[in-house]
């Protein structure tokens, strides 16, 4: 184990001990492999699944492996238009396992999650049965207002390039706290407790996985 695995290990399980505190399931796992083999521990087979934007799940192979198994997916890219895809967004707001990531994790355990189309968010805060949540360590900073500057100066730029949209922070890689028509910053979620307990499961893993 080198210094930087040995610095993740002993802040990772702080942190879910601080999310445990927030009556969220948590896991610390060390590589991709591993946070795909607790997935699949958390997801019935036979449940009904689906997710939102989230490209740390993808990294560690869970939206292929559930694809290839014994799972009702709702997926929205499979569609075509866009009634399809608002359609089964709708509809995973009742399935039983919804599927994200954390755009920022605070050591103490508050997340921060920003959104444009408001699917991604509303089903953490309510809905689905159950929210299973990859986060890389990557995402963790020491406090909820660095998590909050993580969210808006960092992921949402880089997502916002993804997108190939115009906004203020394509252009200079920071929020500029716009109102343009291709804001992706339109919902901002903070969780900072599970009044369901365990109905938030968080797998944090020992690498770099999404923005």
């Amino acid at each position: 184990m080198n210094v930087r695995e040995m610095r993740n290990e002993v802040l990772g399980k702080r942190v879910v001990k601080a999310l445990e505190s927030r009556n969220m399931e948590a896991y610390y796992v060390k590589t991709k492999e591993e946070a795909l083999t607790k997935a699949l521990e958390l997801i019935p087979e036979g449940s009904t699944v689906s997710w939102g934007g989230c490209m740390s799940a993808q990294e560690i192979g869970l939206f292929d492996t559930l694809h290839n198994g014994n799972y009702t997916v709702l997926d929205r890219e499979e569609k075509q238009t866009q009634e399809e895809k608002q359609e089964i967004a709708r509809q995973a707001l009742s399935c039983d396992v919804f599927i994200g990531s954390a755009n920022a994790l605070s050591e103490d355990g508050v997340m921060v999650n920003i959104d444009g189309n408001a699917n991604r968010v509303a089903a953490y805060a309510f809905g689905p049965k159950n929210v299973l949540l990859i986060v890389g360590m990557n995402k963790v900073v020491k406090t909820e207002e660095d998590a909050m500057s993580r969210a808006r100066n960092e992921a949402a730029p880089i997502n916002a390039q993804r997108f190939g949209i115009d906004t203020p922070c394509v252009k200079k890689g920071s929020c500029f706290d716009c109102k343009s028509p291709q804001c992706i910053c339109c919902q901002i979620l903070v969780t900072r407790f599970s009044r369901q307990p365990k109905r938030m499961k968080v797998i944090l893993v020992d690498e770099n996985l999404g923005f």
